[in-house]
């Protein structure tokens, strides 16, 4: 489903994400939800991942989404729109809310956010009630009722925001005190800049949380636990590599930071069911 007016762009097609990323300008504002899978996209000056019920956010005058790859089962939503309907929505908020400048230089800086299920859900609304207006014939009321479903859901966002970070009058950001949120966020965030560090222990110190805490949270805010998803971000990283490179085992091992090749064999063969070398003939079969 790809549909669109002057002002709104909305889609879950790969198709409709280029057309998106290949029609709408830079000042443009998009959303885009991944539900399955992943998308490795570049974006200010690196690659980033974009992976289930991570939320991604590009404001306006941050920069044009540049080349990408997908998973096989990707799947997402995406909404976009352009920097004046943004604008009027932002001096509506900037009226109630001290700091909308200090959260639109921190989306530039910060795109993704791992959501709760009950944002999703918020979010999901927000989708498809844009997706009947789309549908509806045209009507003197239809442009408003769409306006005020997307003050509904960049409201939606900034009072996540509050949930995950505090800002000072100096533009400071500082984590919120004890919000589940924005320790899943930040166990997420350190997941992505250290994939090859294993063990929960080794994140809980990090945030200084016990390994049980960590793994609670995890598991209320999206269903795994903290060692499933570090297994989840390692077997796909090992994955790739058999899949996409003819390097020996013993170096991928070495390059992801196993302890040694026997050690990388066992953990393949635990957690896909075959050993490296039968996993790579499987794939290239």
């Amino acid at each position: 489903m790809t549909q669109f007016t002057d002002f709104i762009f909305l889609t879950d097609e790969i198709e409709g994400f280029k057309q998106c990323r290949e029609t709408r300008s830079e000042s443009s504002t998009t959303a885009l939800l991944c539900t399955k899978g992943y998308i490795d996209v570049f974006y200010r000056d690196e690659m980033i991942r974009i992976e289930k019920n991570q939320l991604f956010v590009r404001v306006p005058n941050a920069t044009k989404l540049g080349p990408y790859e997908i998973s096989e089962d990707f799947q997402f939503k995406m909404l976009s729109i352009p920097m004046s309907l943004f604008e009027e929505l932002m001096y509506d908020q900037m009226r109630v809310e001290p700091y909308w400048w200090q959260k639109l230089e921190f989306l530039k800086k910060h795109p993704i956010f791992q959501l709760s299920r009950e944002s999703i859900e918020y979010y999901n609304v927000y989708f498809h009630l844009l997706e009947l207006q789309l549908k509806d014939r045209p009507s003197d009321y239809r442009l408003h009722i769409m306006k005020l479903i997307a003050r509904g859901a960049t409201m939606e966002l900034l009072n996540y925001m509050d949930k995950v970070v505090t800002f000072d009058e100096s533009g400071v950001v500082r984590a919120s005190v004890n919000t589940s949120d924005y320790t899943f966020n930040t166990f997420m965030q350190l997941l992505r800049q250290y994939p090859h560090a294993r063990e929960v222990q080794w994140y809980a110190e990090r945030l200084r949380i016990t390994p049980k805490y960590l793994s609670e949270i995890c598991k209320e805010r999206s269903g795994k636990s903290a060692s499933q998803w570090i297994a989840e971000i390692t077997v796909a990283e090992l994955k790739e590599y058999l899949r996409n490179t003819t390097m020996p085992i013993h170096e991928i091992a070495r390059v992801m930071e196993f302890p040694n090749a026997s050690f990388f064999c066992q953990y393949t063969k635990k957690h896909t069911g075959l050993t490296p070398n039968h996993y790579r003939k499987a794939k290239k079969a």
